[in-house]
């Protein structure tokens, strides 16, 4: 592989396995372009970057501006004269101006399989969607969102019991070995030959970014949609539902972290019913689920048993 002289543009952890493989590699690093740091509110100091941080620790020149396609920001980076830029986890989209200021464009470590789950959040839909399988997509980047030629893929099976956060660990290792093959084609590319596979219009599927509310757990699905939803939704935003305790007090908002599904017919039970007698056994739309973990709000995480005994609802106990 010839050394590259490289702009990396990156924020959150899913980037910095692959960044640190291209510095190890011997790739030149001009820049890294990150967030900027947002206000402090609160003791607890500012969220972390992941990348801010890796490039710290190895005094790599840092540059954060509030948009990366402004002018000042794009003359920032094409005074560092970058052969490729290598983006991934950055949180902005790349403008035509932007991606001219390197000779060879930009690539984009993504992840999934593209063309599905184009967007900010591939590895959550993944889970949410009930795929056997997911991977990694480098593409030679375009304007349009995560529309360019793919350079590289690999791919892994999903795990029976993966959580999405556990998912995104293995898919940043599994990108690093596609970064350093798709850095290696474009520093031979001669500019003008096609490289890559197109992406088929007709597969694409959306990922779009989470929130807090789509964490919200609703009962009345399948117990096999209920456990993609919960592994899906780990760490951030966290499946969430909420059980009245007692009549006219506020219910206590529930994080289930983990269940089983039981063998066990939901029978004529409503939907988030609470069955009584054999650990903390709840209703779907068509088997019951046993939650093993879960997290009541402002409390530690707990086995379901445990929160169970603590606070006895009665017969007939809905959550919801």
């Amino acid at each position: 592989m010839h050394p590259t002289r490289l702009v990396l543009m990156g924020t959150g952890p899913f980037a910095v396995p692959s960044f640190e493989a291209l510095r190890a590699a011997g790739h030149e690093i001009a820049l890294v372009v990150t967030k900027p740091q947002p206000p402090v509110k609160s003791r607890k100091g500012p969220p972390a970057n992941p990348v801010r941080q890796w490039a710290e620790e190895w005094d790599l020149p840092i540059f954060d501006p509030p948009t990366i396609n402004d002018e000042a920001a794009i003359s920032e980076v094409a005074a560092k004269n970058p052969q490729l830029l290598v983006v991934c986890d950055y949180g902005h989209i790349l403008k035509p101006a932007a991606l001219a200021t390197a000779r060879l464009g930009g690539i984009n470590l993504h992840g999934s399989l593209l063309p599905k789950f184009r967007g900010a959040a591939p590895v959550q839909w993944a889970l949410l969607s009930g795929d056997p399988i997911s991977g990694v997509s480098v593409i030679h980047m375009t304007p349009r969102l995560d529309g360019g030629p793919v350079l590289v893929t690999r791919q892994t099976a999903i795990e029976a019991h993966e959580t999405a956060g556990q998912l995104e660990d293995r898919l940043a290792q599994l990108g690093i070995e596609a970064t350093l093959e798709a850095v290696a084609k474009l520093s031979d590319w001669d500019g003008e030959s096609v490289l890559g596979e197109l992406q088929d219009g007709a597969e694409v599927t959306k990922a779009p970014r989470l929130s807090k509310a789509d964490g919200e757990i609703d009962w009345g699905r399948t117990a096999q949609e209920l456990d993609w939803h919960v592994r899906g939704m780990q760490p951030w935003p966290g499946a969430f539902t909420h059980l009245e305790i007692a009549s006219g007090k506020p219910a206590v908002r529930l994080v289930i972290r983990e269940f089983e599904i039981t063998e066990t017919s939901s029978g004529d039970r409503s939907p988030g019913e609470i069955v009584l007698g054999d650990g903390f056994r709840v209703a779907t739309a068509d088997r019951l689920v046993l939650i093993k973990r879960l997290q009541p709000a402002g409390k530690k995480e707990m086995a379901g048993a445990d929160f169970l005994r603590g606070h006895q609802p009665p017969e007939g106990s809905r959550l919801h």
